[in-house]
C-alpha cells in the first residue's frame, strides 16, 4: 500500500503515536468499547456488532460445508440464483458476482435488491422459477422488501426452491422451517448487514455460482490475522489506512474518491455503503464517491482523497496518470495493490477493519444506525396511509416542462428547469455533495445517462456527485444522507411505471 499524503503526513503521524500509545490494536482485538464510545448503550452495540473480525478464520473450517450445498443445487438442475435480498448484506455478492461472471456449469447469480416494478419484469424475463432457487436474505428477518419478494415469488414455486440467511431465532428462519425450504443458513447474530460479506451472507451466493469462497475467506482471515501479529500500528496495513481516513476527514479531506481497475470496478458498491453507513452520523461522515469518472485537478476541491485499487496486469495507464497529476497538484492519494480477483477477500476485510478504526479516530460508534428505526417508522406511516386511503401522498409540482414534473420547494426559481438548474448550482457550498438518487431499473443505458449527468454537475459545480438506485440507496447510503454533516444536495429521479407486479396477500 502506497500512501501520498503530502501536508496531511504530519498529522497522520501524530494519530498513529496516539494510537500506539493507547494499545489500540490489542484493545480492538479485546472488542473493546471503550475506543469507540464510554457509555453502556454503546457498549452493548459493540459487543452485539464485532462479530465479523473473526467470521472468516470461522467459516473456513466449514467451506466444505458451501461446496456440498452448490454440488447440490447443481446437480438439482437450476439453472439460476436470485438473491432477494437488501442493503450491504447484498451488495457483496453482487460485486462477486461482477467481477468474478458465471462459471461454467454452475447457475447464473442474479441479485434483486430493488422493488422497481421494472426491475421485477427484467428479472422474470431472464428465469425459468422452475429451474431457479432463491435465497432470501435478512439479518433481522422482517426487511420488508425481503419479505415482499418472498411472497411474490412463493405464489409461483414451493418451498424447495428456497434457501433462508438469517439471524438465529427471527421471524425468516421460523418460516423457512414451516415452509420447507430446501436449507436455512444461521448467520452469527453479531455481525450486522455491511460487515457481513465474509459471512454465509456473502459466501452461500459465492459458492453456488462457482466462485472458490474458501479462497476468500483465506485472505480475509490473512488480513486479520495482520492485527495478531503485534506490529506498530503504522506497520498494520488495515490500521494505517483506517488511521489515515480518519486523519483526512479530520483535515477537511472527506470524500474519500474510488478508482479502480477495470476488472474490479464494482468493489466500489460494497465498500460506499461500509463507509458512508459507518461514519454517517453526529454531524460527521466520510463521504465515499465510487464510479465518478476521473477528472482534471482543476475540477476539484480540497476535501477529496483519491484511492486507487490497483490489479496486477490490469492496464491502468489512464488512472495512474490522472493519479500522478492529482498528486502534483497536493491531493492525497493512496494505492492499494491486489494481486488476483480472490485478493477481494483481503481487501473486505482490509476496508472493514479501516473503517471501523476511521470511525474511533473521528470518535463516533461505527456499529450503531441511529436514523434506521427512524426511517422504518415513517415508512410504516405511509404505508399505513395507503392502506387506509388507497393513495400515498402526493403534493403538486413546482414546475412543468416537456413532460417532466419537477419538485423543488426550497428554490424560487420557477420559470423553467435551466433557470431552476442555474439556481441550484448556485446554492453549492464548498465542502458539499450532490446525490443522484435514480427510482428506475438498473439498465446499463439508464445509469450511462445518470453518469453523463453527474460528470456535468460535478465540472459546473466543482463537487463531489453520487449515484444510486432506489431502494438500494436509502439501505447503502441513506444514514449518511441523514445523518452525516448536513452538507447533502439531493436529486430524485422517478418515472412513471408501466407495470406493477401485485404481492399476493396485499393491498393493491
Amino acid at each position: 500500500m502506497d500512501m501520498k499524503l503530502g501536508a496531511c503526513q504530519s498529522k497522520l503521524d501524530s494519530c498513529l503515536a496516539g494510537l500506539a500509545a493507547g494499545r489500540f490494536i490489542p484493545r480492538f482485538l479485546a472488542k473493546d468499547h471503550t475506543l469507540w464510545k464510554d457509555d453502556p448503550d454503546h457498549a452493548r452495540v459493540v459487543a452485539n456488532r464485532m462479530g465479523w473480525l473473526g467470521v472468516a478464520g470461522d467459516l473456513l473450517a466449514r467451506a466444505g460445508e458451501l461446496s456440498a450445498f452448490a454440488d447440490e443445487i447443481r446437480q438439482a438442475g437450476f439453472r439460476h440464483v436470485v438473491l432477494l435480498g437488501m442493503g450491504g448484506s447484498s451488495l457483496g455478492p453482487d460485486v462477486l458476482r461482477q467481477t468474478f461472471g458465471r462459471r461454467r456449469g454452475y447457475p447464473d447469480l442474479i441479485v434483486l435488491d430493488s422493488t422497481d416494478p421494472g426491475m421485477i419484469t427484467l428479472v422474470n424475463r431472464r428465469i425459468d422459477p422452475e429451474k431457479t432457487l432463491f435465497i432470501v436474505a435478512s439479518k433481522s428477518g422482517s426487511t420488508i422488501e425481503s419479505q415482499m419478494f418472498y411472497q411474490y415469488y412463493a405464489a409461483k414455486v414451493g418451498g424447495d426452491h428456497f434457501a433462508a440467511i438469517t439471524d438465529p431465532g427471527t421471524s425468516l428462519e421460523r418460516l423457512a422451517r414451516e415452509r420447507g425450504f430446501r436449507r436455512v443458513f444461521s448467520n452469527p447474530s453479531d455481525i450486522g448487514g455491511r460487515y457481513s460479506v465474509l459471512s454465509y451472507f456473502g459466501m452461500v451466493p459465492a459458492a453456488l455460482c462457482g466462485i472458490e469462497a474458501a479462497r476468500l475467506l483465506e485472505r480475509g482471515e490473512r488480513m486479520t490475522g495482520l492485527l495478531r501479529a503485534g506490529l506498530p500500528p503504522e506497520s498494520t496495513p488495515p490500521v494505517l489506512l483506517g488511521a489515515a481516513l480518519g486523519t483526512l476527514a479530520l483535515a477537511g479531506r472527506n470524500k474519500v474518491t474510488f478508482m479502480a481497475s477495470p476488472p474490479i470496478a464494482t468493489f466500489g458498491y460494497w465498500v460506499e455503503q461500509l463507509i458512508a453507513e459507518s461514519t454517517g452520523k453526529e454531524g460527521q461522515g466520510i463521504v465515499p464517491i465510487e464510479g465518478e469518472p476521473a477528472g482534471a485537478p482543476s475540477r476539484y476541491r480540497k476535501d477529496r482523497v483519491f484511492v486507487h485499487l490497483a490489479l496486477r496486469g490490469s492496464r491502468d495507464t489512464a488512472i495512474r496518470t490522472r493519479l500522478a497529476a492529482l498528486r502534483r497538484a497536493g491531493h492525497p492519494c493512496i494505492t492499494v495493490p491486489l494481486d488476483d480477483l480472490y485478493d477481494l477477500g483481503t481487501e473486505f476485510q482490509r476496508w472493514e477493519i479501516a473503517t471501523a478504526v476511521a470511525a474511533s479516530v473521528l470518535g463516533i460508534d461505527p456499529f450503531d444506525e441511529p436514523n434506521v428505526k427512524e426511517s422504518k417508522d415513517n415508512t410504516g406511516r405511509v404505508l399505513e396511509q395507503y392502506r387506509t386511503t388507497g393513495a400515498l401522498p402526493a403534493t403538486a409540482p413546482d414546475l412543468r416542462e416537456k413532460g417532466i414534473d419537477i419538485w423543488a420547494p426550497a428554490y424560487k426559481q420557477r420559470r423553467g428547469l435551466a433557470p431552476l438548474f442555474d439556481e441550484f448550482c448556485r446554492s453549492v457550498r464548498p465542502g458539499d455533495y450532490i446525490a443522484l438518487m435514480a427510482y428506475l431499473p438498473m439498465e446499463e443505458n439508464v445509469d450511462g445517462i445518470l453518469g453523463k449527468i453527474r460528470v456535468k454537475l460535478r465540472d459546473r459545480c466543482r463537487t463531489a456527485t453520487t449515484l444510486g438506485f432506489g431502494p438500494r440507496f436509502l439501505h447503502s447510503t441513506g444514514q449518511l444522507h441523514k445523518g452525516g454533516a448536513g452538507n447533502g444536495l439531493f436529486i430524485q429521479i422517478t418515472a412513471e411505471k408501466t407495470r406493477d407486479h401485485e404481492i399476493p396477500g396485499e393491498n393493491r
